[in-house]
């Protein structure tokens, strides 16, 4: 057959791998395009630790997708390899056997996915079939494994991926979704059982599945992806990269090890950060971005950090991934300089980014569901004597004060309710945004649902209204966006954010100045936040806050 001919299907319009549709939000196929921004990363590497030297022109580099999909990474792969070994290996079939057989490696994560990888690799169902370009493998898979696997169940929950029994103990006709990569605990014994022999990959590479919905339409979903990367380092390859989402920068559900974990790992060298998920997989619904790494398991250092978002200019930077006093990771490159400029001039220490407790804002900030009420409490719609007014998801009601079970200090205290829920846009990541609710002014005699969180208490309307301003400032909330990870605005996104003098009006000008921000930091920020207009806000008032206006 004519094997250059095979591979120029590819490059037919419109490439068929740009034209499928995402089976879920869990299983997100890669576009060809973002493919390879990640092999043109991952070939830069190469090149600048090998003398310049070419990884698609090395016959011995061995590359595996333990995740595959589309099979779009190792149809790629195996497009430059195919480029690259001509002069080494000028017979065109005698090359692509040497390269679909020895060097490239993919395990399906589903029946379909794993058929339609071998499509797209071996233009052919079957990798041994009369269709295929490949025509030294002896089985039907190749080198694309896939074989149905089953959870470990263990107090009716799997003990390698947390799924839950009762939702994914399923049928032989229903795919399990037990992923192979991750439900063993000897990674190596399991690769030399799928490949044979003594295997070591020098490249890992792909686009795990993100979360597991654990039979709640969502709302339950839990992050698997950090399972993968932590098995792919156990294999030692010498590349790993990998696209996921980038929420774990900030740590949360299921995430905090993970978290830490990646930001001291100084193995770490490049990252590459979507603030949309939207400017990478469109029409997928995955707030908060996502972000592609290459890990050099042999070059140590601090890690090249890249932005993107839409048409906006790349911000590029070389820094370490944890800065001295942070927990989290500081997404902005901008946005690290700007705080150490507010951390500088609240403790006069230019070293490290963080505040001491005293001086953090959190510390006004109550835990979720303060007074005990659940989001979906309604309080009664007729006020009795001494009754107290409750703030809950749709308007006000009123409940006895004998009801309150929590939170009775700020009862009859000045505070102010901010949503624990940010506004947003269905599933976009748009900007400049508010990153949080509009929030407001309750007085005394007043609780609220879980739907917010308080902020106080404050001994005077005076006060309050004076952190009401504060709040509305942009710089405030730049802050707040520097420590958040996810829509829910939890006491712990107020870390970085310090308290100040009450008894004035915060104004955007007036923060700006007293952290002698310089012009281009100050139009960072108002790129990124949008204003926030306190004008018609009135004391208590909950309707303020549409919830989606931005």
């Amino acid at each position: 057959m004519n094997t250059q001919a095979g591979f120029a299907l590819r490059g037919r319009n419109p490439d068929v791998l740009t034209c499928i549709a995402n089976l879920s939000n869990d299983e997100v196929f890669t576009p060809p395009e973002f493919a390879n921004r990640m092999l043109d990363t991952l070939a830069d590497a190469w090149a600048a630790e090998h003398n310049g030297a070419n990884i698609w022109a090395d016959k011995t580099v061995k590359f595996l997708d333990p995740f595959t999909k589309s099979g779009v990474y190792l149809r790629e792969i195996t497009s430059r390899l195919t480029a690259g070994l001509a002069s080494e290996i000028p017979d065109p079939q005698t090359r692509v056997d040497h390269i679909l057989t020895r060097q490239i490696f993919g395990i399906g994560i589903t029946q379909i996915t794993s058929l339609l990888a071998r499509r797209s690799l071996y233009c052919s169902k079957y990798a041994n079939g009369a269709h295929s370009i490949a025509r030294s493998f002896k089985t039907e898979s190749g080198n694309i494994w896939f074989e149905r696997t089953e959870h470990t169940w263990m107090a009716a929950k799997c003990k390698f991926c947390g799924a839950s029994q009762e939702s994914l103990d399923r049928g032989e006709g229903l795919e399990t979704h037990a992923y192979a990569f991750i439900h063993t605990d000897d990674i190596k014994t399991r690769i030399a059982e799928l490949f044979g022999g003594d295997m070591h990959f020098d490249v890992i590479i792909g686009n795990p599945p993100y979360q597991l919905d654990d039979g709640g339409h969502g709302t339950s979903a839990a992050p698997i992806y950090q399972l993968f990367v932590d098995q792919a380092k156990k294999l030692e390859p010498r590349y790993l990269t990998m696209v996921i989402p980038s929420r774990w920068f900030a740590g949360g559900k299921g995430l905090d090890d993970f978290r830490e974990s990646m930001l001291s790992d100084d193995r770490l060298r490049s990252l590459d950060d979507y603030l949309s998920a939207a400017d990478v997989f469109p029409g997928v619904g995955l707030k908060g971005g996502v972000c592609y790494f290459l890990w050099d398991n042999e070059n140590r250092g601090p890690c090249r950090v890249a932005t993107h978002f839409k048409d906006w200019p790349v911000s590029v930077t070389t820094r370490p991934l944890l800065e001295s006093g942070a927990d989290v990771f500081i997404r902005f490159n901008e946005g690290l300089s700007i705080l150490r400029k507010v951390v500088a001039r609240e403790t006069g220490q230019d070293k490290i980014i963080s505040l001491p407790a005293e001086r953090r804002f959190d510390r006004l900030v109550s835990s979720a569901r303060v007074f005990g009420f659940r989001t979906f409490f309604k309080g009664r719609k007729n006020r009795s004597p001494g009754d107290l007014t409750i703030y809950q998801n749709g308007g006000t009601g009123y409940v006895a004060r004998s009801e309150v079970t929590s939170g009775q200090h700020l009862i009859d205290r000045w505070k102010l309710f901010a949503g624990y829920a940010a506004p947003g846009t269905g599933n976009r990541d748009t900007y400049p945004h508010r990153i949080i609710s509009t929030p407001f002014v309750a007085g005394p005699e007043t609780v609220s649902s879980e739907t917010y969180l308080s902020i106080g208490p404050f001994d005077t309307k005076e006060e309050a209204e004076s952190a009401l301003s504060y709040l509305s400032c942009r710089l405030t909330r730049l802050l707040i966006l520097l420590h958040k990870s996810s829509q829910h605005v939890t006491r712990k996104v107020y870390t970085f954010v310090p308290v100040q003098d009450w008894t004035r009006t915060w104004t955007d000008a007036a923060l700006y100045a007293h952290y002698s921000l310089s012009d281009d930091e100050i139009a960072f920020i108002e790129k990124i936040v949008r204003p926030m207009g306190l004008e018609r806000d009135l004391v208590g008032d909950v309707s303020v806050d549409d919830g989606d206006d931005e």
